[in-house]
């Protein structure tokens, strides 16, 4: 067979493999989402994602995976980033990465940068306590915006979602996003609020923020009559202890407050299921967590 031959047999196939459609050879999209979760004998897992313009809506995806390495790392409440790949008859996840909160904006920065430098150095009691996913929390006793006293063990058997905030923080992508997150679930799980689900922010500036402040801090989010969402405060040690479990680190800076940004779910028997840091996710895809686990057996 002669050159000429060889190329006028290779390049019509060049041809159809560079000029096919697109749904022929597979769509691949970058896409980000909170892991619900995970059949490791199956290779699959659940994952509320996040929207991929152009092509879909936010929704609660099953993804098989090619590699069943794909899935080390992977617990229900990791957040990732990968690449949704479409072929003609499946779709399937790849390039599958545990998600790094990359915010630039100075003031969760500075805290994670803290964070850090605490695990590093080992300097602090604070580093050695925080609770690890999986971990069961240890009793806590604080008091809501009503000043009446709340302990963490009265909610036992029910799935818990805190996070941490203080009333006067003047950012929105920050304390008032988190609250505003736990506003969007209390209408969506209006039937199980203070059934068997509890919403509790927890502020980390408890001398300013006393019960009264709550109070009105409540009033805001349409929250002070709602039974199963609370909003404490208490002794500033007790606060503190608190919040450095959680690894939720702040100090004050010019008459404001530092601080990083986590939101943390509890499942019934008490344990950790996912310490969210960050603002990224979106309050539908906290919400879908907490559906996994309202609905899972008890």
């Amino acid at each position: 067979m002669t050159l000429t031959q060889i190329k006028m047999r290779i390049l019509p196939t060049l041809f159809l493999c560079c000029c096919m459609p697109l749904s022929w050879a597979g769509e691949r999209h970058t896409a980000f989402g909170v892991v619900l979760q995970i059949d490791r004998p199956h290779r699959t897992l659940r994952v509320s994602c996040g929207e991929i313009p152009g092509y879909m809506d936010a929704m609660v995806m099953d993804f098989p995976v090619r590699n069943a390495q794909d899935l080390d790392g992977l617990r229900p409440g990791t957040l990732i980033d990968f690449t949704l790949v479409a072929e003609k008859g499946s779709t399937y996840a790849a390039s599958i990465r545990v998600h790094q909160f990359q915010n630039t904006d100075s003031e969760p920065m500075a805290a994670r940068q803290l964070n850090l430098l605490e695990d590093l150095v080992g300097s602090g009691p604070e580093a050695a306590r925080k609770l690890e996913i999986g971990q069961r929390v240890p009793d806590f006793h604080l008091i809501d915006q009503t000043n009446q006293p709340v302990s963490l063990s009265s909610f036992a058997g029910k799935v818990v979602g805190i996070t941490f905030m203080y009333t006067h923080c003047p950012l929105p992508n920050y304390c008032f996003r988190l609250s505003n997150n736990f506003s969007v679930v209390g209408k969506r799980f209006s039937g199980h609020v203070g059934r068997d689900l509890i919403l509790l922010n927890i502020t980390f500036d408890p001398v300013h923020d006393q019960p009264e402040v709550l109070a009105e801090y409540a009033r805001n989010w349409n929250a002070a009559g709602v039974r199963g969402w609370y909003f404490l405060t208490g002794p500033v040690l007790e606060v503190q202890k608190v919040c450095h479990e959680f690894g939720m680190n702040f100090w004050q800076d010019e008459g404001l407050i530092t601080h990083a940004l986590h939101t943390v779910i509890l499942d019934r028997q008490g344990k950790i299921v996912a310490n969210l840091e960050g603002n990224e996710f979106t309050a539908q895809q906290l919400g879908d967590l907490l559906d996994s686990l309202l609905d899972a057996p008890k």
